[in-house]
């Protein structure tokens, strides 16, 4: 199950910024954010009959010296037979001039280590080539696509203009990390949050904050043949300062939530890169 993509999408709330563009950046807030999960919706098929679980996100770094974000993901799963602790822990490190983005992904199941994912992607001109240590050692050509950070940022650049509907490709590191997704995304109009919005008390002082709806929606080429439908979706609520909650992600047979509910926000200024 793809669990992981959720949370390298949020590696994406970070500015991506040549450094002679750098004070023209958006500042990002370093910052980190827990979320609980829990069960949405899932069909008898699934065989799921229960989820709840934990994830913490951190991002820290700036425009001038690149982005480092952990997160931990852990989910107990239940069914009518059995119930599945899984944990998976991700480090990520994408340079400021988006020509690299380094990964490592270990999961766990039951408390045992059950695969572990390690490699560097680098842009070479206007395409991207994987070097992948784990689970083996390979090299894999991408063509054109973008990073995480490139992603977000391309996301709400257009978002700014009022561009509602576009279609990408985005490279985050996460399953086998042998492969490129292409994404559809849909971004709302920005509005506040509702008076009686749950994930409020863990917001404070950006409690009245604009945010957009976004949806994405995850489309592995490699599968041909039938109706092409997306492998999952995400949907979320988008800060201007890259906070993101109010998190749903949706698999098909299920779906879960995250919700914000403890938000620390570092005490970093803005920056010019020399």
């Amino acid at each position: 199950m793809r669990f992981t993509r959720l949370a390298l999408l949020l590696i994406a709330s970070s500015a991506f910024v040549h450094p002679g563009a750098a004070s023209a950046a958006r500042f990002l807030a370093p910052h980190r954010a827990v979320y609980d999960l829990s069960l949405d919706k899932a069909t008898d098929r699934s065989g799921i009959t229960g989820i709840t679980g934990r994830m913490v996100y951190e991002f820290n770094g700036s425009a001038c010296d690149g982005y480092t974000v952990t997160f931990r993901f852990v989910t107990r799963i239940n069914t009518d037979e059995t119930t599945r602790m899984t944990d998976q822990q991700t480090t990520t490190f994408e340079d400021a001039e988006g020509k690299s983005f380094s990964f490592v992904t270990k999961s766990y199941v039951d408390q045992a280590l059950d695969k572990e994912v390690r490699g560097t992607a680098t842009r070479e001109g206007s395409t991207v080539k994987v070097e992948l240590e784990k689970p083996d050692q390979r090299s894999i050509d991408l063509g054109v696509t973008q990073f995480p950070t490139q992603h977000l940022i391309d996301l709400m650049n257009r978002a700014d203009t009022g561009e509602t509907f576009y279609e990408t490709k985005l490279y985050d590191g996460s399953e086998d990390a042998d492969k490129a997704m292409t994404t559809t995304v849909v971004i709302g109009k920005k509005a506040e949050g509702g008076k009686n919005d749950p994930e409020a008390p863990a917001l404070a002082s950006l409690e009245k904050d604009r945010v957009w709806p976004v949806e994405i929606a995850y489309f592995d080429e490699s599968k041909k043949g039938g109706e092409e439908l997306p492998e999952y979706r995400i949907s979320f609520k988008l800060h201007e300062n890259g906070i993101t909650r109010d998190l749903v992600m949706d698999y098909g047979e299920f779906s879960m939530t995250g919700k914000l509910v403890n938000l620390k926000l570092y005490d970093v200024k803005p920056e010019t890169c020399k």
